[in-house]
């Protein structure tokens, strides 16, 4: 009985890089999150360029949007393997998936706030103020959310979009700290693919990402004219 050939190394190295990116292609083209991660990617790396900063900086950047990527596709490949297994809904399915989404929110907060300390400096920007807006658009999304329930978890669902609230602010926050045309339209189209997937992933609707993105814009507008003085560069 003859042996089966053995595969060049070569070979076997080009088809382990397809099978990686089969799994790319597969996360971003199911996962609405993944690609709004990915744009983001682009966004921050492409922003490395313009802002002088030093090479640790550009290395922790780099590995951290690595990592929120790899833990995207962790998040993904565990849903798939729940699903798999699971044909009816279980309590330890649910656990499973809540845990995962968890890993990456963790992971996406640390890149946040190392983000926020390699970006902000070099644009002198006033974080207690960016702090305090985010803050105050919290709060009033879940009270929105009290007042008129919809529906869904006080994270999850709602008559307020909680994600477009916050992006919508965040964008709104780098218009006023960075009057210039580029990173506006850039924060806006990933605040608007934020809303979009929140849409596209069945947790709200367009009325409701609607909602969240006038509130985000309008008390950030409000605050932001408020505290005119700090928010210059």
């Amino acid at each position: 009985m003859s042996e089966a050939p053995t595969q060049h190394p070569l070979r076997r190295i080009a088809r382990s890089f397809g099978h990686a990116i089969d799994g790319i292609v597969y996360a971003a083209r199911t996962q609405p999150n993944l690609r709004v991660h990915l744009l983001v990617a682009v966004a921050v790396l492409a922003a490395t360029l313009f802002v002088h900063l030093r090479r640790s900086e550009t290395i922790a950047v780099v590995v951290l949007v690595a990592v929120v990527i790899a833990m995207e596709l962790m998040n993904t490949a565990i849903e798939s393997v729940v699903d798999l297994l699971t044909a009816t809904h279980h309590p330890l399915a649910k656990s499973a998936k809540d845990a995962a989404a968890a890993a990456v929110f963790v992971v996406a907060l640390a890149a946040l706030l190392v983000g926020a300390l390699v970006f902000l400096p070099s644009f002198r920007f006033t974080v207690d103020v960016v702090v305090a807006v985010l803050a105050i658009v919290a709060i009033l999304t879940i009270f929105g959310k009290a007042l008129a329930p919809a529906g869904g978890s006080s994270l999850h669902g709602g008559s307020i979009s909680g994600h477009a609230s916050l992006a919508f602010a965040a964008a709104t926050l780098l218009a006023l700290l960075v009057p210039r045309p580029i990173p506006i339209a850039l924060a806006y189209l990933v605040a608007a693919l934020v809303a979009q997937s929140r849409v596209e992933g069945g947790i709200h609707t367009w009325p409701e990402v609607m909602r969240g993105a006038l509130l985000g814009t309008a008390v950030t507008l409000l605050v932001g004219g408020a505290l005119h003085g700090h928010l210059v560069l």
